[in-house]
């Protein structure tokens, strides 16, 4: 599978539009797989934030044996 990459903006009609540089590569009337990726807001940054802050304090200079396995 091929993947092209390009940003776009979610229109009034709410479609996406395809730059024309990009759209002759995709092929008409063939069923393609789409993935949107959106900024990530504030409050799901700090969950990950935390997450990993919470994850890291359980470990300690003794777990440091298993970083060389």
């Amino acid at each position: 599978m091929k993947a092209l990459e390009f940003e776009s903006k979610l229109g009034a009609n709410s479609d996406l539009t395809v730059p024309e540089h990009l759209a002759g590569q995709i092929p008409k009337e063939k069923a393609v797989r789409v993935i949107v990726l959106v900024p990530e807001g504030d409050e799901d940054q700090a969950w990950r934030r935390l997450a990993a802050e919470q994850f890291l304090a359980g470990y300690s200079d003794g777990d440091s044996i298993y970083d060389a396995v």
